[in-house]
C-alpha cells in the first residue's frame, strides 16, 4: 500500500512582541496565522474499519491541532518568558488577557518547531508529521519538514 499525505488547514490570530528585535516587530502586534498539517501514512486496508481507506481521520487531525495549538493559541498574546516583557505580560494577565509565555523568542521559525513537537506527541505511532507551513501574512512563512529533522 502506498504512503499518502494528507493536509489539513486552520486558521488563528495571536499576537506577539520580538523583544531585542531592530525592527516595527519589536512592538506588540498580531497576526491572522494559517497553519497547514501534512501528516503520512499508509490508508488503513481493514474493510471492516469505519475508517477504511483513510490515513486518519480529518476530524481525528483537527481534534489534536485544535487541543494543542488553535485553542491554545488564538486570540492570546505570546512574549518569551526570559524577556523584559515579562511585566507586560504580567499586566495584559492580571487584565484578562490570555497571554502565554514561552522559553524562546515568537518568530514563525520557532513557532512551527514548538508546534510540530506538540502535534507529534498526539499522532497515532502509524502515522507520521510530514510537514508545517505556518504562514504569519499573505507572503511571509515558515516550514518544518520531517525529513529536515530526522
Amino acid at each position: 500500500m502506498s504512503n499518502i499525505r494528507i493536509t489539513k488547514q486552520f486558521s488563528f490570530e495571536t499576537g506577539h512582541a520580538l523583544y531585542g528585535y531592530d525592527g516595527k516587530c519589536r512592538n506588540v502586534h498580531g497576526h491572522s496565522y494559517k497553519l497547514s498539517v501534512t501528516v503520512i501514512g499508509k490508508p488503513i486496508t481493514d474493510s471492516d474499519n469505519v475508517k477504511f481507506g483513510m490515513v486518519i481521520d480529518f476530524g481525528d487531525l483537527k481534534k489534536i491541532v485544535k487541543s494543542e495549538i488553535v485553542d491554545q493559541f488564538d486570540h492570546a498574546t505570546v512574549f518569551n518568558k526570559n524577556t523584559p516583557h515579562i511585566e507586560l505580560a504580567q499586566e495584559l494577565k492580571s487584565r484578562g488577557h490570555h497571554v502565554i509565555l514561552v522559553g524562546y523568542q515568537p518568530t514563525s521559525e520557532n513557532m512551527v518547531i514548538d508546534f510540530a513537537e506538540k502535534i507529534q506527541k498526539h499522532l497515532p505511532s502509524h502515522i507520521q508529521l510530514h510537514s508545517l507551513k505556518l504562514q504569519e501574512t499573505e507572503t511571509s512563512f515558515a516550514e518544518w519538514y520531517a525529513s529536515d529533522n530526522a
